[in-house]
């Protein structure tokens, strides 16, 4: 399957989970497909790291001790920074599903999801994430003319 992964490798990939084993988990599967991956174990760890700006794709817990996921999208859109998020959550609703997807989610998996679910919706980030960087490439290549 790798093979046909090749334009992902070397994207970067921020998990943000409380749960160890499911953080190691994803970290392992996005590492077998050539992707960069940095773990954290809540939002507030993310947010203190220095990183929240340089990846590619942020899979994201929705239920976390001390700031929730859905409220690290929320704080991320107001400090206007462009995210391609895939929520992960062992407590679906679909209160918080549309939520998250009207404030921009690429996707919400109910745990257990399957590789190829996950998968799925890393590449879709990532076309996502591509998209608003060529965008922003293209206005100031416009800007500076």
């Amino acid at each position: 399957m790798r093979e046909n992964n090749t334009a992902l490798e070397g994207a970067r990939i921020s998990i943000v989970d409380d749960d160890e084993s499911m953080r190691e988990a994803i970290s392992t599967l996005v590492g077998s497909m050539g992707l960069i991956a940095e773990e954290f174990s809540s939002a507030e760890e993310f947010l203190d790291s220095g990183r929240s700006e340089v990846f590619d794709c942020l899979i994201l817990d929705v239920r976390m001790p001390g700031l929730g996921g859905l409220e690290l999208q929320r704080r991320l859109a107001t400090d206007d920074r462009p995210v391609p998020i895939v929520f992960i959550t062992a407590h679906y609703s679909e209160e918080g599903r549309k939520r998250a997807l009207e404030a921009g989610a690429v996707d919400f998996l109910s745990k257990p999801f399957t590789e190829q679910e996950l998968l799925n919706a890393i590449g879709g980030s990532l076309a996502i994430h591509k998209k608003i960087t060529d965008d922003s490439s293209k206005d100031s290549n416009l800007n500076s003319v």
